[in-house]
Formats: C-alpha cells, structure tokens, sequence
C-alpha cells in the first residue's frame, strides 16, 4: 500500500499546526454568543459537523495542494471553536448553581479522548499509514455528532425522553436561575474592561501556553530528545490527559463540597486556579534541570499535565459564577487568546529549536513555561472574582418550586 509522504520544512509544518488556531480566533464569542440565543444544541452540532467533515477530507487534501490542507485544518479550528464556549449556557439551564463544577469537569472528558488517541494514532500510523488517523477520528467525530443530535436537547422541558418527575428535580434545583435570553444591549464595554473577566482570560492563557506545548511538541521532544519509538511516544504521550480528567473530577467535586460547607465562591476559584497553574511551573522547573532523563520527563508530563485539572474549578467554572446570562459570551471571549497563544507556542518552539532538536534548546522552553505559569497566577489572584457583577442583568427570579413543571 503506498502511503504518501510530504517533504515540508519546519515553517510549513508549524504553519499546519498554525493554521487551525487561525480558526480557532473567529468562532469562540460567536459560538458562545449563538448558544446563548439559539441553544447549545443546534449551534455546537452544527460546529462539530464541519469538524468531522474537514478531518476526513484531511489526507485527500494533503495530496491535492499543501493550501486546500491549511484550510481543512482551518475549518477544524472553525469548528472546535464553538466547542467550549457554548457548554456554560446550557449548564445554566440543566444545572444548579452549587454543582456547575462538577458538571464542567466532565467536559474534560476530551482529556480522555486525547489518552485514547494517542496511543491508538500511533499503532494506525504503525500498520494502516498515516491517513488512517484522519478517517477513524473523523469517522467517530461525525458519528459522535450525530448521537449529539439524538439524544441532548437545551431544556428539560424539551427533552422527550426524561420523565415529568426527573424534569421537576431539575427545576426545582435551577428554580433561583431566569433563562431570559438577552438577544441585545450586551454589554461588551463593561465586560471587556471587568478585571474577573481580564483574570480569567490571563489565566486561561497561561494554562493554555503550557497544555499546547505539551499537546503538539511533547511528541517531538519524546522522538528526538528522549528516543521513544512511534508506538511509545503515543502511549506515553496519553498518560498525562488521563490523570488530568480524574483530577478534574475529583477537585471539582470537593470544590462544589466546600461551596456548599460556606467557603466562598472566589476563594474556591483562587485556590484551585493556582493549583493548576503553579503545580506545571513546579514540575516544568524539574525538568529544566532532569529533562534528559526518561523517567523524570515522564513523570513530569503526567504531573504537569495532570495538575492542569485544577482548572476545572478554578477559572474553568469562573465565567458561570460572574455572569450566567452571558456566561457563553464571556467563555468566547476569554478562548479567543488562546487561539494566538497556541499559534505562538508552535512559532516559539520552532524560533528556539531552529531545526536542532537538543535539550539545551528545550531547557530555555522549560523555563519560559514555569514563569508564564507562576505570573498568571498571580494575577488571578489579584483580580479574580466569583460573585455576579453588575452588570449581569438582575431578571426577576422564577420561583419554580412554587409551579409544577408541567403546569407551566
């Protein structure tokens, strides 16, 4: 079987990875904004329907011309976009305010995606050739998709398959949270110039830097500074995203534990949110100085990786707390430096590698990851915020208790 194979240098290898954060910058206030309106549902289905189509059309377009490859990558950015930013309007509505950590660690669910991948992308490399990656994970992305529709409707109320029993449970547990939609007067001055929303961004950031460097150079680094085979690297390469979910989960359930003991919302957001942040400096500081050793690198990859979990309820779950009505817009907003930082992280590695792959180089890496890490920090501490700002609309509260579901 021939498999085809591309010579491209460094720049246009990092303009590939490149390309899909292009992408990535134009949806995420869209997306989060669409869901607020129109609901989750059609809006991120319809997003992870352009991803799926554009990772299948990924090998031909490989084959056809190298800038029909750049815009399948961009429409997977397009796409993927849309994909966090639109889960907090439709926590609002399934969710109560006292749980919404725990129901936005299991987005992190897609850490577990990414430990699969991993290791089963190396084998299919290994035995069915490269473009073998693109059709099975488009393949499960289309077919993922297409369960989305069937079964995840935006409200209790219109879910036809949830009885009138588990759709007052639900109720009663929102009944504090209006659902008004604000179709227009958003806002946006005050809200890109609240310092919770600019902490959250930065710190969201900062996470980032670190989660992409490892996300798409920590292969290379595993290759050809450490000597991993194909196979390996990919199942080594997966650890780290497994203990990232459970510790998402965990953290976040004793976060929604202590919330509910009396521990204020923004002490809980600035403990965690400094966890996740301060735990991959600590760890990428190690590996600065033992980064050539196998074991070490391993076992700091896990933790670093891992660590970032802490996020989940830290400034993951923050844009909830602020603002419910606009927490989709705020999410949007926030995801859109991460599109630069994750073309910049590719154009970093490329600048200070400069094509010689040694652990010298990787060491200046290392350190930048620690400082970008400890000062994002910081500065969520300074400024971060868990109460309701005001200029979230105070809607009248609806007393669902009081009305049963079905009488509405």
């Amino acid at each position: 079987m021939h498999i085809p194979r591309f010579n491209w240098n460094e720049e246009e290898k990092n303009d590939i990875f490149g390309s899909f954060f292009w992408g990535y910058l134009l949806t995420p206030i869209l997306g989060g904004r669409l869901s607020e309106i129109f609901g989750t549902r059609i809006i991120l289905g319809i997003a992870m329907l352009l991803a799926s189509l554009s990772t299948l059309l990924t090998p031909l377009a490989c084959s056809l011309h190298y800038y029909l490859l750049l815009t399948t990558r961009f429409c997977v950015g397009l796409g993927l976009g849309v994909q966090w930013p639109s889960t907090p309007p439709m926590a609002t509505r399934w969710v109560a305010p006292t749980d919404t950590s725990i129901f936005m660690s299991h987005t992190m669910a897609s850490s577990l995606g990414a430990a699969l991948t991993l290791p089963v992308c190396g084998y299919l490399i290994a035995y069915l050739g490269w473009p073998s990656v693109f059709y099975v994970t488009g393949g499960v992305a289309l077919a993922w998709t297409l369960a989305w529709f069937y079964l995840v409707y935006d409200t209790p109320e219109k879910h036809p398959r949830i009885s009138n029993e588990e759709k007052e449970k639900v109720a009663r547990e929102i009944a504090r949270i209006s659902h008004r939609v604000e179709k227009g007067n958003i806002p946006w001055r005050k809200i890109v110039t609240s310092k919770p929303v600019w902490a959250i961004a930065i710190a969201n950031s900062c996470s980032a830097f670190t989660f992409y460097v490892v996300l798409n150079q920590l292969p290379t680094y595993m290759k050809q500074i450490l000597n991993f085979n194909i196979q390996e690297n990919g199942l080594l390469s997966s650890l780290p995203y497994i203990g990232r979910y459970v510790i998402a989960v965990i953290s976040s359930y004793i976060a929604d534990k202590l919330r509910k003991m009396g521990f204020s919302t923004t002490t809980v957001r600035k403990f965690f949110t400094t966890m996740s942040l301060w735990g991959p400096s600590i760890f990428f500081s190690i590996q600065a100085f033992w980064g050539y050793n196998r074991f070490v690198s391993v076992l700091v990859f896990i933790g670093s990786i891992g660590f970032s979990g802490f996020a989940s309820p830290g400034f993951f779950s923050n844009s909830l707390d602020i603002s419910p009505v606009y927490s989709g817009t705020i999410f949007g907003l926030c995801q859109i430096p991460l599109s630069l930082v994750g073309y910049l992280t590719t154009k970093m590695v490329a600048l200070i590698t400069k094509e010689k792959q040694d652990f010298e180089q990787w060491q200046y890496i290392f350190w930048i990851l620690v400082g970008v890490g400890f000062v994002g920090s910081i500065i969520y501490l300074i400024f971060a915020s868990g109460e309701i700002q005001t200029w979230n609309p105070r809607e009248e509260e609806v007393e669902r208790e009081e009305l049963p579901l079905t009488e509405k």
